[in-house]
């Protein structure tokens, strides 16, 4: 078995299989990678040999976007991998931040840099002529070095849901195993065919996706995500295997079921952040396996579901990952919970996922020794997610460390309560937060999308709060907030920090209250920027 990427990719180079399908086009893995080493070869001879090979990436899901992580390999050197999202100084500043001496662009996203200050860093357009030229006369690919499993292969900017992006380094190693990994569980081999739409700049699409292929000999198909769309794209290109992170099942459940849905290649969907009802439904509908896990960008936390895994529950976590109180840095207690199943002793339960052997698989923040310092503490990882544990060793996703709620004077977390909203078949997606309170502490909010087609009433809602035998009086929405869409980031995860700062009174959607005590809801009316409630219907 190899051990680097570059090793892996090196032993590919004569296989005539198909590595990439787009569009109408086929090449093989023989041909993808003899572009990739002429990529390596020309972006080696134009570098700096001064300076840190960094090459950013501001490419979309691409077959020039594969060709550049494959050339990464190759070559040597670390692809940085750039957020399309981010935009004018924000993004310049994670370009500027990874150290990238060249940034690769094409036509679609060359505007986003335009009258950007980029000191120091060459902006090469794939699709012009000085791009052709330099590939025609770079020669043979000499690597910039042979790489070691723990040297960088890529660096991958977190995703922001709870503060400025920071450039996670994943080495060679991490992405051999996770796709091995991957690769075993759901026996996959040459034959196969993954499917990536999700952000080639993210580690989802990294670890879940690209590893997978390039493990085992698969095609890849680079794609840009679309719920409509996903399933004539699965049957088109012959897809097997998916990857996703976020809400995207959710978002291709909400598309009208077809009678046929079951009539697709697809096998396996893996990813992260589904919900159980999610899960179910996609298996369902589309007559595959959805095997959802928990693990974040920096590879330090692995949890992954086994037969028998509760409702609810990311399932357990690899050998070290425990959950500890972050102030006394002593293991938390068991989770409790009454009858009903709700959990009884959230404040001694509820605690920080660690792995307590050290920062595992997670070799640092790029230029940012703040950040992994506040990681790596007395010996351990601090991953900044909530959880806790039953008795069975079964672990339950409680929220970010920022999605405390302190409802009078009880403390909770979003992540309990939103999964008992999902259980009510209208709400596509839900985000639990909190908002002030008018006297002291929080109150909860939820911001709520129905599915197309559906209806609901304050009274419906009502309704199905008061028959959840395990959600406590306090953890009643105060205030729910109904709209078209939620703040996301690029991997399809809500932005929880954005709809904190409008508050308890958004505007546009539909808003419904309740009193601190009552249990009905409330249609509320805005009249001259002041808010009126009025009996909801």
């Amino acid at each position: 078995m190899a051990d680097t990427i570059q090793q892996l990719l090196r032993a590919r180079s004569d296989d005539t299989t198909p590595a990439v399908k787009h569009g109408d086009q086929v090449w093989t893995w023989q041909e993808h990678l003899s572009d990739a080493s002429a990529a390596a070869a020309a972006l080696i001879g134009i570098a700096d040999p001064e300076r840190p090979l960094h090459v950013g990436a501001l490419l979309g899901n691409t077959p020039e976007m594969l060709t550049a992580m494959a050339a990464a390999a190759l070559g040597g050197y670390v692809l940085c991998g750039i957020n399309d999202t981010r935009r004018g100084a924000a993004l310049a500043k994670d370009i500027l931040r990874a150290d990238c001496q060249i940034l690769l662009t094409d036509p679609a996203h060359r505007g986003l840099i335009d009258g950007l200050e980029l000191p120091g860093v060459r902006v090469v357009d794939v699709s012009t002529d000085e791009w052709s030229d330099l590939l025609a006369t770079a020669g043979p690919l000499v690597p910039h070095r042979e790489v070691a499993p723990t040297d960088t292969l890529m660096m991958i900017f977190t995703s922001g849901t709870s503060g400025e992006p920071k450039a996670v380094q994943i080495t060679h190693l991490t992405v051999i195993f996770a796709g091995a990994n991957l690769i075993d569980r759901f026996d996959v081999d040459s034959s196969g065919v993954c499917y990536l739409s999700m952000p080639l700049f993210h580690s989802n699409a990294l670890l879940a996706g690209w590893s997978v292929a390039v493990g085992s000999g698969s095609a890849m198909v680079p794609a840009t995500f679309s719920a409509s769309g996903l399933l004539s794209d699965l049957r088109r290109y012959g897809a097997t295997y998916m990857n996703y992170v976020g809400k995207p099942l959710a978002y291709v459940l909400a598309t009208p079921e077809q009678p046929d849905d079951n009539d697709n290649p697809l096998r396996v969907a893996f990813g992260n952040e589904a919900s159980d009802r999610d899960i179910a439904e996609f298996s369902r509908r589309f007559d595959c396996t959805v095997w959802d896990g928990f693990g974040s960008s920096e590879g330090a936390i692995i949890i992954t579901r086994e037969d028998g895994c509760p409702p609810g529950s990311l399932g357990r976590g690899f050998p070290g990952v425990g959950i500890y109180n972050a102030d006394t840095l002593a293991e938390c207690p068991v989770a409790e919970f009454d009858d009903d199943g709700a959990l009884t002793n959230a404040d001694e339960a509820i605690g920080e996922l660690v792995n307590t052997t050290g920062a595992g698989l997670f070799a640092g923040y790029y230029n940012d020794r703040d950040a992994t310092d506040a990681r790596l503490r007395n010996g351990m990882f601090w991953s900044g997610d909530l959880a806790y544990r039953d008795a069975d060793g079964w672990i339950y996703f409680a929220g970010r460390s920022g999605d405390w709620l302190r409802v009078d004077g009880e403390n909770m977390t979003a992540a309990p309560i939103e999964r008992i909203l999902q259980r009510l078949p209208a709400l596509s997606h839900v985000a639990v937060y909190a908002v002030p309170d008018e006297q002291v502490g929080d109150q909860v909010m939820a911001a709520v999308v129905l599915k197309d087609g559906t209806e609901l009433t304050p009274v419906e809602f009502s309704n199905f709060l008061a028959d959840q035998p395990d959600l406590s009086p306090k953890a009643w929405p105060r205030h729910v907030w109904i709209v078209d869409s939620l703040p996301t980031t690029a991997t399809n995860k809500i932005l929880k920090r954005e709809l904190s700062a409008l508050g308890s009174s958004p505007h546009g959607g539909t808003l419904w209250t309740r009193p601190g005590r009552g249990t009905s809801y409330a249609v509320v009316e805005r009249t001259g920027g002041n808010v009126q409630p009025h009996a909801g219907v």
